[in-house]
């Protein structure tokens, strides 16, 4: 059982039997009485985001969500195939399940794959990846005074930005989280 106090981003809970996912929270602590605590919340299945408010007191379930390592195989038309190593079985999850884990997917990796009732919803990541940068402006001689950055296009797609010292070629470390850039990858 989560209490309100419990919330993170990220945590996945029951509220009036539907699946839902914390976005983002604010406690709210008046004079007197209760403290309240208003979220964002995303819908599991329909990806619909709610504002809800619930009080200290409340108690809610966590989903009953299982996950499975999967092999990420390749992107057909907005739908991205995994396959389990196991069993060989292989399912599809369109972009919409993916949100932004679609710019981190590598062929050939194995990732974590989320089901509900065995219906896969989404992919959890690691906190970071390392990508290839593909794309970027040269160097500018005398741009070393302070924090510089350029954009730069990675391996997936994902436009980031880089310092000016990364050329192309370089592979980068990249925040799943935050879309950043963290660095230099040997």
């Amino acid at each position: 059982m989560f209490t309100p106090s419990d919330f993170r981003k990220g945590l996945r809970i029951v509220v009036e039997d539907q699946p839902w996912t914390v976005i983002d929270f604010l406690h709210i602590k008046m004079g007197r009485g209760r403290a309240k605590i208003q979220t964002k919340l995303k819908h599991i299945r329909t990806g619909a985001v709610v504002e809800r408010v619930f009080t200290s007191g409340d108690m809610f379930t966590p989903v009953d969500m299982q996950s499975r390592k999967m092999q990420y195989m390749y992107e057909n038309g907005g739908e991205y195939a995994f396959m389990d190593t196991e069993t060989f079985e292989q399912i599809t999850i369109p972009r919409d399940g993916l949100d932004e884990a679609h710019w981190y997917l590598i062929e050939n990796q194995e990732y974590k794959v989320m089901f509900l009732d065995n219906e896969a919803l989404s992919v959890d990541l690691p906190a970071n990846v390392v990508l290839e940068v593909v794309e970027t402006e040269p160097a500018v001689r005398g741009d070393t005074v302070t924090n510089v950055t350029k954009p730069a296009k990675l391996s997936t797609g994902l436009m980031v930005k880089v310092p000016s010292f990364v050329k192309e070629g370089d592979k980068v470390k990249v925040d799943t989280r935050t879309n950043e850039y963290l660095e230099r990858a040997n």
